[in-house]
């Protein structure tokens, strides 16, 4: 078990790490593990901020207890969101501490009355309001549809923290350093930016509504509820933030292709060198039917420049490739330029479905799609040789 780690007098990190679970939400791959970050303050009054998820619970209420003492109670339980990796703990929280007043908005309430059949020792909060616990005051800032629409992050004044629920998260557990100056932050931007674009991107322009309510607050420490606590660098991952929210995204192309018998693949890899012939280096290449769809919906939001390829499959798209034209005109991502090839081989409709998806979603689409019947000629690999010339000269910086 990680022990308890201080943040600031009389304020500590209580999270645990989950190495055990596969999938986040039951859909994201979490080859790395993620953390779910508790925090406790441990003034006049006691104050727990977000509880874990339900599986770590042993672990959670020792913590607790050994911070606060055996027989000792906690006061308030802070709530800045209710999805269950960590509001799922509420009720055995209240067994444990039965006088503990839970806090939140009224949209909070309405969950924890319809998970959990809670409806006394009820705190509400409103947008601005503050709560004393002796030393510290905390703040509560409304944060509707980041990423759920009870959502709300909670400063604490005297030491200017922000504890900020989902907003600026990662995936990945914490191994030892739980700061951002103690640990490897290429590796969880990496996390952070998929986290970003799988979970919190389809509510970018509310992500940019929180941004500005929290431009006038002095920040100090921003503790997330999943990934490190930033103490050194903020500007960083407030510029990620701000960056992702807004849509930008760096010089580089992502092709995906869906290909039963190798002749689309063919074809991705034509577009491939002839990107790396236009001088682009950032060049990522997946297979739909072996990608998990968050790694490319990761990749597709960090770069400008995307290419779709499909074969077709039953006179439609290949099914892997449909899931993915599905989630990204779902997730809404804008300010993308757009490449289109594929193959079949008696009746066409994987270019057709991704033409019918560019229409949609209005990203920029680049030269002409290029269709192969059956396997490339050196015509259309010359055609896919032109998407590459003019995606390149349309997403080079």
């Amino acid at each position: 078990m990680q022990q308890p780690i201080q943040l600031a007098e009389q304020i500590y990190w209580i999270g645990v790490n989950d190495r055990e679970t596969h999938l986040f939400e039951n859909i994201w791959p979490l080859e790395n593990g993620v953390s779910y970050n508790s925090y406790l303050i441990c003034d006049e009054k006691v104050a727990l901020i977000d509880t874990v998820k339900i599986t770590k619970m042993d672990e959670y209420i020792q913590k607790i207890k050994q911070l606060i003492g055996e027989g000792k109670t906690v006061d308030y339980l802070i709530i800045n969101h209710m999805e269950p990796d960590h509001a799922g703990a509420i009720q055995v929280v209240v067994d444990h501490f039965p006088n503990v007043k839970l806090v939140g908005n009224t949209k909070t309430f309405e969950f924890v009355k319809g998970f959990f059949g809670i409806t006394e020792n009820l705190y509400v909060v409103k947008d601005g309001d503050t709560l004393n616990l002796g030393k510290h005051t905390l703040q509560f800032f409304m944060t509707p549809m980041v990423h759920w629409p009870e959502t709300m992050m909670t400063y604490e004044q005297k030491n200017k923290i922000l504890f900020s629920g989902d907003a600026f998260g990662s995936f990945g557990t914490l191994d030892g350093g739980i700061f951002d100056d103690e640990v490897n932050l290429d590796f969880y931007v990496e996390e952070m930016r998929r986290y970003y674009s799988n979970i919190v991107g389809k509510y970018s322009l509310m992500v940019q509504r929180a941004l500005q309510k929290l431009e006038g607050l002095d920040i100090k420490m921003i503790a997330a509820t999943h990934g490190p606590i930033w103490r050194t660098d903020l500007g960083r991952v407030l510029g990620y933030y701000q960056d992702w929210s807004q849509y930008k995204a760096d010089e580089g192309v992502v092709i995906i292709y869906g290909s039963m018998y190798g002749n689309t693949a063919k074809m991705a890899d034509t577009i491939a060198r002839g990107l790396a012939e236009e001088g682009v280096k950032n060049i990522r290449v997946y297979d739909a039917s072996k990608t998990h769809i968050s790694h490319i919906i990761n990749a597709v939001w960090r770069f400008k420049g995307v290419v779709f390829g499909s074969c077709a499959y039953n006179a439609g798209i290949f099914p892997p490739m449909e899931a993915v034209l599905l989630k990204m005109e779902q997730i809404g991502l804008k300010n993308r330029t757009l490449g289109i090839f594929g193959s079949y081989s008696w009746s066409g409709g994987g270019v057709k479905a991704i033409q019918q998806f560019a229409d949609k979603i209005k990203w920029d689409v680049v030269a002409e799609a290029v269709e192969a019947k059956c396997t490339p000629t050196e015509e259309d690999l010359q055609k896919c040789r032109i998407i590459a010339k003019e995606m390149a000269a349309k997403i080079k910086f």
